[in-house]
């Protein structure tokens, strides 16, 4: 458990939360783990399978704490809900919001400045770990136009253009991707991105990274109230998380990339373990997808050093915090969103 921005995170899969006078209980079996003040809380997002007191749902409601309910492996869900429910006014302030170019503009730049500055230090963590494997120059080239397009980013007003400023981005990341690649170089072969379907192994591993990474953004912005379909920099599409996607754009190169990057480095997928179909896709086979999946909630339990709270929290936790800050700016408790900025 783990208490962050006046948020309860109940991590444990067998915590059973109860209320005692003013104070939410955490139980494991009949013993009781901790004990929080219900006035020192704005939210609680439950990873636990056990669930909570209908008694303590009714004190969240009552008292305006947001309780959420998702399972260990981080899928949304139920939120407790009372009569009035004050997420309509969250969620009114970020249709408007989306309605306004200039201000979805004013949002979009900074998740694109993050995605940015973690591509280039994806790309200077490698040139410093393997300085003997990978073509320095090549590395720190791209590095250097990556970090001459980040003040151009943040100084953007227009929502086309910023999007055009994050393809030109995203072409010299990829440029440079192959160099990161460091294991079986024939078979992760990777000339540039293709999706829907992936052409080749690289971008079959790439695609479900990044469908699980928006899955959890997905419920993070769900659990603390946010429509993860209404996004600022993704339009209005049916059918797609465009809110969910907005906020993975940061985390992508961190997250995403950087794990599927360990999978193929450390020399853990084979040929064997991807399918060919005469589609032309690509496709983990089920026994390499259970893999992926085990070592990506590995992943998730591994710490970080959170850079705007300065608190160590897992890797699991970063969608859940950042959806958290966005909810936080667009209530006006922050003056600006604050993106994920690793290293």
């Amino acid at each position: 458990m783990r208490q962050l921005l006046n948020t309860l995170f109940v991590t444990s899969e067998d915590i059973y939360l109860s209320l005692d006078g003013e104070n939410v209980v955490a139980n494991r079996e009949s013993a009781v783990v901790a004990r929080y003040p219900l006035h020192t809380l704005s939210a609680i997002l439950s990873f636990s399978y056990k669930g909570a007191s209908p008694a303590l749902m009714g004190a969240c409601c009552t008292r305006g704490i947001s309780l959420s309910f998702c399972t260990p492996w981080g899928k949304f869900l139920a939120r407790a809900t009372g009569e009035a429910n004050g997420n309509v006014l969250l969620r009114r302030t970020q249709y408007r919001i989306a309605d306004d170019v200039g201000q979805s503009c004013r949002i979009a730049r900074y998740m694109v400045f993050g995605k940015v500055y973690n591509a280039r230090w994806c790309l200077e963590r490698i040139k410093r770990d393997h300085k003997m494997r990978v073509d320095g120059e090549v590395l720190a080239q791209t590095s250097g136009k990556l970090k001459d397009l980040l003040p151009q980013i943040a100084a953007e007003t227009d929502l086309e253009s910023l999007r055009g400023l994050e393809g030109a981005a995203a072409t010299l990341y990829f440029g440079a991707f192959p160099q990161m690649i460091l294991g079986d170089a024939t078979l992760f072969a990777f000339s540039g991105r293709s999706r829907r379907p992936p052409r080749d192994p690289m971008n079959a591993l790439l695609s479900f990274a990044y469908s699980l990474l928006a899955h959890d953004c997905a419920s993070g912005l769900e659990s603390v109230g946010l429509d993860s379909y209404v996004g600022f920099l993704h339009r209005d599409r049916p059918g797609r998380s465009s809110l969910a996607l907005d906020l993975m754009e940061e985390l992508r190169p961190c997250i995403a990339e950087r794990f599927v990057l360990s999978l193929v480095n450390n020399r853990m997928l084979k040929a064997s373990d991807f399918e060919w179909r005469e589609s032309g896709g690509v496709y983990l086979k089920d026994n390499a997808r259970r893999l992926f999946l085990s070592k990506w909630q590995e992943r998730k339990k591994e710490s970080i050093t959170h850079p705007f709270l300065n608190e160590k929290l897992p890797w699991g936790l970063v969608p859940y915090v950042q959806a958290l800050l966005l909810a936080r700016y667009l209530r006006e408790d922050l003056d600006a969103y604050p993106p994920f900025l690793w290293k």
